[in-house]
């Protein structure tokens, strides 16, 4: 199966010509029509593609340029944007240091072992052997009781243009989550801000991957290993090395196929906390596979870079902010499996398990 392609534009058009008024009977069931698709499919398959036409393909490449120089830097040059003390959430991640929950979660391998065999994910020999740069977008709160996780961002020598190009791609990617989100609420009968209202001033994430074909570029090679994020919504720019696959809700394994001047959207575990179970955290994995190589041969013709760079930005809850299922979702049988927790505790629960911080919380 193809995941629906959804183009924001309409829905972009239509919310601005209400201009906070009612809208006519026929706007609202197009409005309503398509955010009951993007509902569903985050239901049905935890994941969805956008077209935004905010968000170019022109602005995905001069990202994706500027971050294929930066990992093709040496390690010495990038460990000096390393920041183990704030749990590697500002600065780079280093290949070799973040660990796949296939390989320590009890509940993910058991989850495999049940899986038919022609699903299960590749299974990973050691930690992920990837390179990750994290840096923060948008506004930060004054006072929160996780300032590790809302630090000032890392900025490597050399790239005068990377606080514009990183911020205004990210934004960009908030802008089309936020829509997302708003479409979402609808489809899913909650107000249309009852989601991206918890998440202003969230710690979002800009963190593209960097992952060298050209070192560990052999068929089956894991990058990252089966795992969910964290977080509340992820998206991606299109990369221009395939190898990302996802698993449906049905269990069923799909190798994901980005068009051109689209966008990828996951879900997180933070909406699944607030959809108390109805939306699942989309299981994901990214191995070097036969289109994967077949990318690589084509980029040795071009002499372009072999670094497999992912667009990828994760969307948060504000960190002093509760999770917990809302509206309908909490009158569920469900919700016992969904606590309520606070936001920035559970990032840092989740933090300790993948080896990027120590056990500590501020709770």
């Amino acid at each position: 199966m193809d995941l629906p392609v959804v183009d924001l534009a309409s829905y972009l058009e239509i919310a601005s010509r209400s201009g906070g008024r009612g809208l006519d009977p026929a706007a609202e069931e197009e409005i309503r029509a398509l955010c009951e698709v993007v509902s569903g499919s985050l239901r049905d398959t935890g994941a969805l593609l956008v077209k935004d036409p905010r968000c170019s393909a022109e602005d995905n490449d001069r990202f994706l340029d500027m971050m294929e120089r930066y990992f093709e830097r040496s390690e010495e040059f990038k460990r000096l944007q390393e920041r183990p003390h704030l749990h590697y959430q500002v600065g780079v991640t280093p290949e070799g240091v973040e660990i796949p929950r296939s390989l320590v979660d009890e509940d993910v391998k058991g989850k495999i072992r049940s899986m038919p065999k022609e699903f299960q994910p590749s299974i990973p020999m050691g930690p992920d052997p990837k390179w990750r740069y994290m840096w923060r977008v948008g506004p930060r709160p004054e006072n929160t009781c996780f300032k590790e996780l809302n630090s000032e961002p890392v900025i490597p020598e050399g790239f005068p243009e990377w606080k514009e190009t990183m911020d205004t791609w990210g934004l960009k990617m908030i802008s089309a989550i936020e829509a997302v989100a708003e479409m979402a609420a609808i489809g899913f009968g909650l107000s249309k801000d009852a989601f991206t209202s918890l998440m202003k001033q969230g710690p979002h994430l800009l963190a593209p991957t960097g992952s060298d074909l050209q070192r560990h570029g052999s068929e089956g090679t894991v990058f990252a290993g089966y795992h969910y994020d964290l977080n509340f919504l992820t998206i991606h720019g299109r990369s221009r090395f395939p190898g990302l696959s996802i698993w449906l809700r049905s269990g069923q394994k799909m190798e994901v196929k980005v068009p051109v001047g689209c966008l990828l959207i996951q879900t997180g575990k933070q909406l699944e906390w607030l959809t108390g179970g109805e939306c699942l955290a989309g299981m994901h994995e990214v191995v070097v596979t036969k289109r994967t190589l077949q990318a690589v041969a084509l980029a040795r013709q071009q002499t372009r870079s072999l670094w497999r760079v992912s667009s990828t930005l994760f969307a948060h809850i504000a960190s002093d902010a509760m999770l917990k299922p809302l509206g309908h979702f909490a009158e569920t049988s469900n919700t016992t499996n969904y606590p309520p927790i606070c936001a920035g505790d559970y990032v840092e629960k989740e933090l300790s398990v993948i080896n990027l911080k120590g056990s500590n919380s501020c709770s």
